[in-house]
């Protein structure tokens, strides 16, 4: 799939951050995160880039300088024009792991947006959006009115993977083609004027 920009215009993919924001043992983010990115990956407007907090490590109090491992989460979300964060929901919120994944960072999030692919059992991992928007409402960030939303008790989607969410793909690409016009508008704007926060 090609995308220009009316004109004709060549125009640079989108570089995209998929961020995984569960660490539990046994999640199911691993496959909503491989389902999300085959899908994602098979556009060529879209440079995907995987953050998964697993592989992070981030220290459990909140350092007084930047860690190493605090810098390389920070540069990672600094190079991105735009997130999906994949969250599930834990007692009607978002997990630890992505709170203290999120606070690693501040103005790299700035003036990008942010779109959210949640799961959960009956909400569809919704409540825990919702605090997610309040939370990238402070870091300046636009969040996305459409998201997706996985409830795992239906239909045996946990444990069918990605057989079980084809049926979301056109709503993942809608989701993804308001993401990809909010990260370019974004993009062009930080590239001609500073924001002020």
């Amino acid at each position: 799939m090609r995308h220009e920009e009316a004109g004709g215009e060549d125009v640079p993919p989108l570089r995209v951050a998929v961020v995984i924001g569960s660490t539990r043992e046994g999640r199911v983010g691993e496959k909503v995160g491989g389902w999300f990115t085959g899908l994602a990956g098979e556009r060529t407007d879209l440079e995907l880039a995987v953050v998964d907090l697993i592989d992070f490590d981030l220290p459990a109090r909140y350092p007084n300088r930047p860690t190493p491992r605090t810098e390389d989460f920070s540069r990672r979300i600094g190079r991105a024009d735009a997130f999906v964060i994949i969250t599930p929901e834990y007692n009607r919120s978002f997990p630890a792991s992505l709170k203290q994944a999120i606070d690693c960072a501040y103005e790299e999030w700035q003036t990008k947006p942010v779109a959210f692919v949640s799961y959960g059992h009956g909400s569809s991992g919704l409540y825990a959006v919702e605090q997610l928007r309040s939370v990238f409402t402070e870091l300046h960030t636009v969040t996305l009115r459409n998201g997706i939303g996985l409830n795992l008790l239906a239909e045996g989607r946990e444990e069918r993977g990605r057989e079980g969410w084809d049926g979301r793909d056109e709503e993942a690409h809608r989701m993804l083609d308001q993401l990809r016009w909010w990260g370019l508008a974004l993009r062009e704007a930080r590239a001609v004027r500073p924001y002020r926060s």
